[in-house]
């Protein structure tokens, strides 16, 4: 039995727990930073397996770092356990419905993503055992990667440092590694301060803390004419200022969301936000206090690593699904838009352009997509915009990889209560052991080949082209404050 089976087997052994501490994740539903009892999962399994564990770093409480090993190089694994609020949802249901109406839930598949990184480094860790492999396996448990951005706090700290290459994945409808780059983002509280006031007896006495807000939005929209392509700028109304129309509203904050590829188009374009702001805020006669929350750079994906990890992709991303499991994945298929449908179609003949016409008709009409995407070459272009992650911070300062495997329904979105009920499905257990697998594969692979970090650096520093890192998150700003 080579390396590689013996990983498959070693994963296989651990998949009831990998399994149950996904599942007791998912019942969790914790949000941003206050993940405590989804750390302590991991916490415990990973102690429970020989790791020397550190609990709480660069002022957040539940990052765990858990090594194993000596020396370098040093391979690090990212988890992710954080769910998303008012996301909860039935598991298994094939409509949309909450059993907790408001409560968070796993609609990012970040429960069997943390579980993918636990079966990955368990079965590295009895590798090296067995083979006696020098290094040092390393899994990272961070916090809140949805909006909050425990990587890049994590970044900022140096965790990362001593990092020969940090390999990541995902949850998705299909199979494949990161090829572009993603954007980066900035968040914002911007908090209006008014006068109330009766709205009808004494109108004149009162200043709008909403109507500043609503006049920002209107600057903003305005503004949208005036950026670059690639960008992106959005907002929630976190406090309009109560629910009383005859009271002139004394408060109002929004929420904003600003994205641009690179970090000084983020940095000019959020000063020109601000300014919508202070101008709002000057023809009301009200305040405004700008709050920083975090910020993440844009992802820079790695030729050589993405070259390493596919070939493992090819071994083990087939989730050998049965007859069963593919009917319970088509409820979901069967609930996807016309529109949604034809994308799927479309991104079929992209792909596999050579397959005949019915082949790929066949192909976007199933519940999974059990065929690997074709790996395209890294590059920097991103496509006109798109997505953020917190692995962008890391993927400036060590040469970094994302995958994904294929065990959401073909067409539904992320963040979608369709992923969310389907996270507790054989189909997702699975998803999460094949990762494992491709994790600790390339983990051996850069084990035994040394060179290869050598050149994933070198990729890295070609693709910044001379650009350094420097976090986007003030100095002063602190994770959840």
């Amino acid at each position: 039995m080579d390396a590689k089976d013996k990983i498959s087997q070693f994963v296989e052994e651990s998949g009831p727990v990998v399994s149950e501490v996904a599942d007791r994740v998912w019942d969790l539903a914790e949000v941003r930073f206050k993940t405590d009892k989804s750390a302590d999962e991991y916490e415990k399994v990973l102690r429970d397996n020989g790791f020397t564990v550190r609990r709480g770093a660069a002022g957040m409480d539940n990052v765990l770092i858990a090594s194993y090993g000596e020396g370098k190089p040093v391979i690090g694994i990212l988890a992710e356990y954080d769910a998303l609020p008012n996301m909860n949802q039935t598991a298994d249901l094939a409509r949309q419905q909450q059993d907790k109406p408001g409560a968070a839930g796993h609609a990012c598949g970040h429960n069997i993503l943390g579980a993918g990184a636990l079966a990955g480094v368990l079965a590295v860790k009895k590798l090296m055992e067995e083979e006696s492999i020098k290094g040092t396996i390393r899994f990272y448990g961070c916090p809140a990667e949805e909006s909050g951005y425990g990587k890049a706090f994590m970044t900022r700290a140096g965790l990362f440092d001593d990092c020969g290459a940090i390999l990541a994945w995902h949850p998705s409808d299909a199979a494949g590694v990161a090829s572009r780059a993603s954007i980066g983002v900035a968040q914002m509280y911007f908090k209006f301060t008014g006068i109330p006031a009766h709205a009808a007896g004494a109108p004149e006495l009162g200043r709008s803390a909403l109507d500043a807000a609503e006049l920002m939005n209107v600057g903003v929209n305005f503004l949208r004419e005036h950026m670059i392509r690639e960008a992106r700028i959005h907002y929630a109304f976190i406090d309009a200022g109560g629910t009383a129309a005859n009271v002139v509203q004394p408060t109002a904050c929004l929420y904003y969301f600003v994205r641009a590829p690179y970090n000084d188009q983020i940095l000019d374009l959020c000063n020109r936000v601000v300014k919508c702001a202070k101008g709002a805020a000057m023809m009301t006669e009200t305040s405004v206090d700008v709050q920083w929350d975090s910020a993440i750079c844009c992802y820079v994906p790695n030729q050589t690593l993405n070259q390493v990890i596919y070939k493992n992709l090819q071994k083990f991303a087939d989730l050998h699904l049965t007859d069963a499991e593919r009917l319970y994945e088509q409820k979901y298929y069967d609930t996807i838009s016309a529109q949604a449908r034809a994308s799927l179609l479309a991104r079929v003949q992209k792909a596999f352009p050579d397959k005949r016409e019915e082949e790929q008709e066949r192909i976007a009409a199933e519940p999974i997509l059990e065929e690997l995407m074709p790996m395209e070459p890294a590059t920097m272009d991103m496509g006109g915009g798109g997505t953020s992650t917190d692995v962008g911070d890391p993927s400036w300062k060590v040469p970094t990889a994302k995958f994904t495997i294929g065990c959401e329904p073909q067409g539904t979105a992320v963040h979608s209560w369709q992923w969310c009920a389907n996270g507790k499905s054989s189909v997702a257990h699975k998803a999460a052991l094949a990762a494992g697998k491709v994790f600790a594969a390339t983990a051996y692979d850069l084990f035994m080949d040394p060179d290869l970090i050598r050149k994933a650096d070198a990729d890295r520093l070609r693709m910044l082209n001379g650009k350094t890192y420097h976090s986007l998150i003030p100095d002063d700003v602190k994770p959840g404050q």
